[in-house]
């Protein structure tokens, strides 16, 4: 068991899988999960070794100005050259990584970045920018081969929190804090970013606003977006920085021309982020429907209140069974509320009220704080934040387990699930000749309509994992693009959903956004492949 005591800095990150090196499931562990999916593997593959990749010398080598930041060692290469999705940790472990970077660069400063994107622009270096290396589209490796060399820029040394404004609410902060230091720091002042992804332990502030990444919160603020009031970005053509203020109707914004644009137009070095009191008040509930259908009613009703949930999940079935959160084939409506100012008790009843009158069944009322917590809602938070273990123990055991997420209006919604369950299901059967699981929740809802995100899992191919993923995204794909849902709520593009982007953006606005690209980035070096070509 990995001791949870132990300080980060003395813990080791796994270079081919998720999270810490230590919490990932032994082999006894992961051939019980293999035994919950047929047609996976009798043991599981060997946890990989960066020493079997046998990483050669780098093609190119920095200055001597710029040595001090950088380094060639293989293990920090290995670790940089992919994320953390499922073709990434299916890769790792058949030994094909993919293009290995030639260098990691650890700037300090704004300076530092400005001098490593002037040499490699000269010497048509890529440059991958690296937050905390959780990508699961495909956006911190290099696929291509236009460049003569790869460098990933490892934001992680510009970590500080430079200033707090506690009358406004709002902190100076570096792009390369992880979610779990940055919390720590604006502990004291009583203050929260409040934005918590399921990446939250190994991801970054530059990474959340590269990507415009959806956090926990499941109703009103849920994006980047919401907290961002300004933002610094270093580009091969120099520096921007727009102005802090709480709103502004001067023109297009600037910092919406950065914030999603996942490295391609410029590094993000800083921001300032709006901040909230932290939360005393707290209370959470669960609701079971006779299925996931019957529970939609329910879920936009609450979304088009003023009760503004802070969790409101609905799980479907299968869902609800992975996450222990029930087991009798009901759906699961996961409710949660908060407040920094007043008791939110009243808003939750308010809420289960409500879902009881679109045909919701509770198993325990809403409960004083004092109470036991709802057995259902804890078990989903456990699940919630082991799974991606889970599904690197499903990996090594040969299954394909992988999961994507999009959004759409209600009145498209249904549909949409349906097909995805059916045709990703079909397409799954067709590659292994095995029945595959697919199942779906809803992680964030607006009045106007819902993210579903789904979980498939079925047994693969052995030596083949990653085609068989490949094909059912595809098809995944295909679906959401004729039920016009949008490719991604929060995973961002990278080069894996480039595709599907492709076809969601209107022309026009590729155009605009090319021109933009030539401007900023005119040698092409930045992330190459995510976003647009150069």
């Amino acid at each position: 068991m990995p001791d949870q005591t132990l300080p980060r800095t003395l813990r080791t990150r796994s270079w081919w899988g998720w999270g810490w090196a230590d919490a990932h499931p032994d082999d006894a562990e992961c051939v019980a999960l293999g035994a919950l999916v047929p047609g996976t593997l009798a043991r599981p593959l060997p946890v990989p070794r960066v020493a079997d990749l046998r990483i050669g010398g780098p093609a190119v080598e920095a200055p001597s100005s710029l040595g001090h930041l950088v380094t060639y060692d293989p293990a920090p290469r290995a670790a940089h050259a992919m994320g953390k999705a499922f073709r990434d940790v299916a890769r790792a472990l058949r030994g094909r990584p993919g293009r290995i970077p030639d260098l990691v660069a650890h700037p300090v400063t704004d300076q530092d970045v400005a001098d490593l994107l002037e040499w490699a622009g000269e010497r048509q270096v890529a440059v991958i920018p690296y937050g905390g290396g959780s990508s699961v589209v495909g956006g911190v490796e290099y696929r291509g081969e236009a460049h003569r060399a790869v460098l990933s820029l490892d934001l992680s040394a510009m970590d500080q929190v430079l200033e707090i404004d506690t009358v406004g609410r709002a902190a100076r902060i570096r792009a390369g804090i992880l979610g779990p230091a940055l919390e720590d720091r604006l502990r004291p002042h009583g203050l929260t970013l409040r934005h918590f992804p399921q990446s939250f332990e190994f991801s970054t502030l530059g990474g959340w606003l590269a990507t415009r990444a959806g956090g926990h919160y499941a109703t009103t603020r849920t994006h980047i977006d919401d907290f961002t009031q300004s933002l610094g970005v270093v580009t091969p053509a120099g520096t921007t920085t727009s102005w802090r203020l709480p709103a502004s109707g001067a023109g297009p914004s600037p910092d919406r021309l950065f914030l999603g644009s996942e490295g391609a137009l410029g590094v993000i070095t800083e921001a300032w982020m709006r901040l909230q009191d932290r939360p005393d008040h707290k209370a959470s509930a669960s609701v079971s429907f006779t299925d996931f259908h019957a529970a939609l009613p329910a879920v936009r009703a609450l979304a088009q209140s003023d009760l503004a949930p802070a969790n409101c999940r609905l799980l479907d079935s299968g869902e609800a069974a992975l996450s222990g959160a029930a087991t009798d084939g009901r759906a699961v409506l996961v409710l949660g509320f908060e407040s920094s100012t007043a008791p939110v008790d009243d808003r939750l009843a308010q809420a289960v009220e409500l879902a009881r009158a679109h045909g919701g069944r509770t198993t325990s009322g809403p409960a004083d704080p004092s109470a036991p917590a709802d057995s259902a809602v804890g078990a989903w938070r456990s699940a919630f934040l082991r799974m991606p273990y889970l599904r690197d123990g499903l990996v090594r055991m040969g299954a394909v387990a992988e999961t994507f997420e999009t959004a759409t209006t209600w009145d498209r919604l249904p549909a949409l699930i349906d097909a995805v369950r059916t045709e990703v299901g079909a397409a799954a059967h067709r590659a292994t000749g095995r029945p595959a699981l697919v199942n779906c929740r809803l992680t964030h809802v607006y009045p106007d309509g819902a993210a579903p995100y789904f979980t498939v899992i079925a047994g693969g191919r052995p030596g083949d994992e990653v085609a068989v993923w490949d094909d059912l995204k595809a098809v995944a794909g295909d679906v959401l693009h004729r039920h016009r849902a949008t490719i991604t709520h929060h995973h961002a593009v990278g080069r894996d959903h480039r595709p599907q982007y492709d076809l969601q953006r209107p022309e026009p606005f590729a155009r605009a956004l090319r021109a933009a690209k030539h401007a900023l980035d005119p040698c092409g070096v930045l992330n190459p492949g995510v976003l647009v070509d150069g």
